[in-house]
């Protein structure tokens, strides 16, 4: 697989997760944005007015989730740094992520059936998927900077914009295409997975974060076969 094949495939693979992964836990948890923190705080204003703020909890503490999933990245790159295991970042990382996103599916269903009033059990599943998407927020930040961002898509659509006006008045040039087709690659995938993610959850409940699931062991996959790759070499 050449870079630039591989670069696409981890922008659409990641960009589909994030939508999925957020998509379903604002289906399945009482609107939980579990990769939008500015999303959970207009949330919890709403709820605060609202004649029914049962779900400003689960809302709240998804705040402190998301940070502990950013620094858990953190602290594992600084220590496999430490041990002069660069190589094996991208690996760990995901890897972390998959544990994150294998609980908050495990305690899913513990929790199911979810009603209309949070319970401790559906609360701990949100925290895990706060958590799970902040690991990837960090993780695509930290080590895969030449992607656009895969969960925050209100910049990428800002910046398509501006790359299309500066075509428009013909002053972009090569570098401002290739930007462009970055951004427009992980928006179409993250569009499409919030829109599987609601109808894959109505049809089978959290099971269908099997999906999201999958796809984080097909990128590790691939990640040790390209350490393969470079070690033969």
């Amino acid at each position: 697989m050449s870079i630039e094949s591989k670069h696409r495939f981890q922008a659409i693979s990641l960009g589909f997760l994030a939508g999925y992964v957020n998509t379903l836990g604002f289906v399945a948890l009482f609107g939980l944005m579990t990769a939008l923190v500015t999303g959970n705080f207009i949330l919890i204003g709403a709820n605060l007015v609202s004649e029914s703020n049962s779900a400003v909890l689960i809302k709240f503490l998804a705040f402190p989730a998301f940070i502990v999933g950013i620094a858990a990245i953190r602290i594992l790159t600084i220590w496999l740094d430490s041990k002069h295991q660069q190589s094996l970042q991208i690996q760990m990382t995901v890897l972390l992520q998959l544990v994150l996103l294998v609980a908050f599916m495990v305690t899913g269903l513990l929790a199911s059936p979810i009603g209309n009033e949070q319970t401790t059990g559906a609360i701990i599943c949100g925290m895990f998927g706060a958590a799970a998407m902040g690991a990837h927020s960090a993780y695509t930040r930290l080590l895969l900077p030449h992607l656009a961002p895969t969960s925050m898509m209100t910049g990428n659509v800002t910046q398509i914009v501006l790359d299309a006006m500066e075509l428009m008045l013909g002053k972009g040039d090569t570098a401002t295409k290739v930007r462009m087709s970055k951004s427009l690659w992980t928006i179409a995938a993250f569009a499409t997975g919030a829109i599987v993610a609601g109808f894959s959850y109505v049809t089978l409940g959290f099971w269908a974060l099997l999906v999201p699931i999958g796809i984080l062991i097909w990128l590790l996959r691939q990640e040790h076969y390209c350490d393969l790759e470079v070690t033969q070499t």
